[in-house]
């Protein structure tokens, strides 16, 4: 997350601010957090400093560590709908790729709508999600490779897949042009 782009900066902020306030509001101290989400001590000062580049994963233990949904942690602190999210949570090393968290409702525990652009050459590695959790993608433009396990499949612009995401598993845009799809994530 580079500090010197505007909406980047808007979530580090919002993540800063609700990690540190829902630390607090669950009586936690930065080093019980560290311990019960296993995220270093030395990376939650960071973080709730709005310094850090963080990984989803990361935020993702912080968020169960707090007993709350990823959501609540990217989540505009005026935010005054709960169901609309519509922030930049992971953006790649080329120009254009970048992951939005659309939306998030509630399921057993949540489901979160994303809006996904992989520019030509990018690649994001996700981390295996726990078991009972699933994701669904719809590709509306260019071509998305799928890996699951070490196999790899391609999406095309229409298509869609749903899979059980507690396997290793990223997406990959081998194409000459963006890929957009949409990547719904329930659990």
């Amino acid at each position: 997350m580079p500090q010197d782009s505007p909406p980047r900066t808007s979530v580090l902020q919002h993540v800063s601010h609700n990690v540190r306030r829902l630390r607090h509001a669950a009586g936690f101290s930065q080093s019980v957090l560290a311990e019960r989400s296993g995220v270093s001590r030395r990376m939650l000062v960071a973080i709730e400093a709005g310094e850090k580049n963080v990984s989803l994963g990361t935020l993702d233990r912080v968020a169960e560590a707090l007993d709350v949904v990823f959501s609540d942690l990217i989540r505009a602190p005026d935010n005054r709908d709960p169901g609309r999210i519509n922030e930049v949570a992971w953006a790649g090393t080329r120009a254009g790729s970048k992951a939005v968290l659309l939306a998030s409702a509630p399921a057993r525990r949540e489901v979160e709508l994303w809006e996904w652009c992989l520019a030509p050459g990018e690649r994001y590695d996700s981390t295996c999600d726990a078991e009972g959790f699933s994701e669904q993608l719809f590709v509306y433009s260019g071509c998305l490779t799928l890996d699951v396990d070490g196999a790899s499949r391609q999406i095309a612009a229409g298509e869609f897949f749903m899979f059980a995401s507690h396997r290793a598993h990223g997406y990959r845009n081998e194409g000459e042009v963006a890929v957009r799809f949409v990547r719904n994530v329930v659990f």
